[in-house]
């Protein structure tokens, strides 16, 4: 006889979830049963590492089948890099995200940053940006990234920079991690790994072959993979991310998720302002007078003819 038992999920595999039980700690091999949606979204993944599930459970093969993921505090989603019309579900049920990104090797991309604030911003989600491999840094790389943590701190935005070679900062961003469950995230070469097993010696995350750190080597989280360090510290480990787009935005959803823009959007003559050609705009006149990042608006403008030429493809398509 099938008997019920409530988990975490802890890893992602495609068609298989590893479920840590409630009670027992035991972990456990999952697939789910029926189908699964996201406010109506397709998903590649309809179970994400941190969803706490129902399953019943098959003693004679000790396995489980999921029949329900509970209500979600939160979750994170992306477009699917490998079938654009889906949604892939990073994560369920955080606290916060450190989004880890360098100035060298390989070189910074700040539009990046903007793009991924993209994925935690409608859920208000905090985030942690943090600039690695800062012993690695020039006296120049030093401004950008005190530039960049001056931009970002200014907005709402907690940043640090670290090295997981030399060790600095490490013990900062260690005690901004503990007591909280946090998504790791950055993209292919910035050292994630390196870092993680930096902050928690115990994980022994796999690093690249030739070598993460110098950026050469290739990624090598494949899955996420929640890894719990104490009773209530835990982080989500997920695999580098090459490129962001967004099948899921129209071009109001990234206008009032630039969370500075939404905020001066009070005072546009219009409403239903989209801050480029509109007369009245706040939001053109308070980068005039400084007070808006002009790099963060020409990442915003990107942003947008992306989407409103994909969305156009997507209705022509369709005809």
């Amino acid at each position: 006889m099938n008997v019920k038992s409530r988990g975490k999920v802890i890893k992602s595999t495609g068609s298989w979830y590893q479920v840590q039980l409630e009670d027992t700690h035991e972990v456990i091999d999952a697939r789910i049963r029926g189908k699964f949606r996201l406010d109506g979204k397709r998903l590649t993944n309809p179970v994400g590492v941190g969803d706490w599930v129902e399953m019943e459970m098959d003693k004679k093969e000790n396995t489980g089948i999921i029949t329900k993921i509970e209500t979600r505090k939160n979750y994170v989603v992306r477009q699917s890099p490998r079938q654009k019309h889906h949604l892939h579900l990073l994560a369920s049920n955080i606290d916060q995200a450190l989004l880890i990104v360098t100035v060298v090797e390989p070189n910074l991309k700040q539009g990046f940053i903007d793009r991924f604030l993209l994925l935690t911003e409608p859920r208000d989600i905090p985030v942690i940006i943090c600039f690695n491999k800062s012993d690695l840094y020039s006296e120049d790389d030093l401004l950008i990234a005190e530039y960049l943590c001056g931009l970002y701190e200014k907005i709402g935005y907690g940043t640090i920079v670290v090295s997981a070679i030399d060790g600095s900062g490490i013990e900062e961003l260690r005690s901004l991690l503990n007591h909280k469950t946090t998504l790791v995230s950055g993209q292919s070469g910035v050292g994630k790994s390196t870092l993680l097993n930096a902050i928690e010696p115990s994980l022994k995350i796999r690093t690249g072959d030739i070598s993460e750190y110098t950026g050469k080597g290739q990624h090598t989280t494949t899955f996420a993979e929640l890894f719990q360090l104490d009773t209530d510290t835990a982080i989500i480990d997920t695999p580098g991310i090459k490129t962001l787009s967004y099948n899921n935005m129209e071009v109001l959803d990234v206008a009032h998720n630039f969370r500075e823009f939404f905020v001066a959007s009070n005072n546009c003559r219009f409403h239903n302002c989209t801050h480029r050609n509109e007369p009245g705009c706040a939001i053109k006149e308070a980068i005039e007078e400084g007070s808006i990042s002009e790099l963060r608006y020409q990442n915003y403008l990107t942003i947008l003819d992306e989407i409103e030429k994909q969305n156009h493809w997507e209705r022509h398509r369709d005809i």
